[in-house]
């Protein structure tokens, strides 16, 4: 019979992996585009005022997150509203519920900036359509109907 392995010696295979932070580092400033003219910036501000929401502040970051990531301008807006109404409800600076509402960010812009990234970039989110992307955002039922009215409240389908 012969001997496969002889002496103390062992064979190891396998992979080793450190845990990965995804960073992202977005601007802590105004956004780079002036947006102050754009009528979605408008109507952004409209629809957040009417509820007095925080968010009301960050309608130029949610276009510029919306542009930078390929997203619909409405969905961040619309679940930063269902998730927190626009912030009034937000901790660590997550207007989102990202992370089932653990996710702390540093600001609400970087907040806004990192679920935008996500939504465009991830795997679970990247090249879906909006039910699908609701759909694993929430599962529940009655999630991306909530949703998708806040977004037609915004403004309708273009």
């Amino acid at each position: 019979m012969m001997k496969l392995f002889t002496g103390s010696l062992v064979v190891f295979a396998g992979v080793v992996s450190a845990p990965i932070t995804v960073s992202t580092k977005p601007a802590q400033k105004a956004p780079a585009a002036d947006y102050r003219n754009d009528p979605r910036s408008q109507a952004l501000r409209r629809f957040f005022q009417k509820a007095d929401c925080p968010a009301q502040h960050y309608s130029d970051v949610f276009l510029e997150a919306a542009d930078n990531n390929d997203l619909d301008w409405r969905l961040l807006p619309s679940l930063s509203f269902i998730e927190s109404t626009g912030g009034k409800a937000a901790r660590g600076n997550n207007l989102f519920g990202w992370d089932s509402g653990r996710a702390e960010f540093p600001t609400p812009i970087a907040g806004i900036h990192t679920v935008g990234y996500f939504l465009s970039h991830s795997y679970l989110y990247k090249d879906k359509d909006l039910d699908t992307v609701l759909a694993t955002y929430n599962p529940n039922a009655d999630y991306a109907g909530k949703v998708k009215s806040v977004m037609r409240q915004i403004a309708p389908a273009e």
